[in-house]
């Protein structure tokens, strides 16, 4: 298997990734070219717990210890979510985020990985306290969840290394060909951008979905899809390690007037969201958050502060 193909591990959450399918082993390349530890033994980064914080943690939660954590990342979205070198143990930034936001609550956290899909369904019905997977607030999502913001929300386009190609706005991938993950905001922008196009009488771009990452990238390199369309740290951390692709276009995950931020995911009204704002609020006080987002090299989408419930995505954007 070429190299190209063991670095295709930086897609979106959205699609999935058959680790164990996969030849040879895709995170010790990936640990050799950044130099991001993938092995099980995290050492991760930790704090204290925050006793106001913990005092906002419903009893139910409080006695029960533990902080039941939803990933709907499948098998891996590095740097994002995916499996350590064991092929069982989950890491990644939103792992490492909760991990923190847990510890300054007092509780335990369990990481449960699932589909991206299924992840909205255990939060519907409790099974998870929390969802943690590059999760934008939308303004439909507001209607059941609610929110607590810890990094921005920052989508990319990804093709091949070379071209003159360039978006800068949606009329730039009228009667191109994109891939992109069903059910995530990036698939809402390109359809509102095709739509918008078709409109103004340009042809509208082909959207293609795929359920593996090895695929898209595989359709990429042999110029199936034009682009790939996904979280830009997904997106900046397989074109440092694939030496293959290039970035051509980054964007707010919210739209051109408002910056897209990604939030911690509740059930509405369950009373948990301004427990978790609080956590968030004192790791990002106390410098473990930076430590963690440097760790994974998305400083960049750092926030001042945790807020809830802000504006997100809007429904008829």
């Amino acid at each position: 298997m070429k190299r190209s193909l063991y670095a295709v591990l930086g897609g979106a959450a959205a699609l999935t990734l058959a680790l164990a399918g996969c030849a040879g082993d895709p995170q010790a390349v990936a640990a050799s070219d950044t130099g991001v530890n993938t092995s099980a033994d995290q050492n991760r980064i930790t704090t204290s717990k925050n006793d106001a914080a913990a005092a906002l943690v419903p009893a139910k939660v409080r006695d029960r210890g533990t902080l039941i954590v939803g990933g709907g990342f499948g098998s891996g979205s590095v740097p994002l979510g995916f499996y350590a070198d064991d092929n069982k143990t989950p890491i990644g930034l939103e792992v490492d985020i909760a991990y923190l936001v847990a510890q300054a609550l007092g509780l335990k956290p369990e990481i449960e990985v699932t589909s991206w899909e299924n992840l909205f369904v255990g939060l519907d019905s409790g099974k998870y306290d929390v969802g943690f997977s590059n999760i934008t607030v939308t303004e439909k999502r507001k209607q059941k969840y609610d929110f607590a913001t810890y990094r921005k929300d920052d989508i990319a386009f990804e093709a091949k290394k070379g071209g003159t190609w360039r978006v800068s706005g949606g009329k730039d991938i009228a009667g191109k060909t994109i891939a992109v993950g069903s059910g995530t905001n990036q698939e809402k922008i390109l359809v509102d951008w095709n739509e918008a196009n078709v409109e103004a009488g340009l042809p509208a771009a082909t959207i293609k979905y795929f359920q593996k990452n090895t695929d898209t990238y595989l359709a990429l390199s042999s110029g199936r899809i034009d682009a790939y369309l996904g979280p830009n740290p997904s997106i900046a951390y397989h074109v440092k390690t694939s030496g293959e692709t290039e970035t051509i276009g980054k964007f707010s995950g919210a739209g051109p007037t408002l910056q897209g931020l990604i939030a911690a995911t509740t059930k509405k009204d369950d009373g948990l969201v301004k427990a978790y704002q609080a956590a968030l609020n004192a790791v990002i006080a106390d410098g473990s958050y930076a430590k963690v987002l440097a760790r994974w090299n998305v400083s960049s989408e750092a926030v001042a502060t945790s807020e809830i419930n802000p504006p997100g995505l809007p429904l008829t954007s």
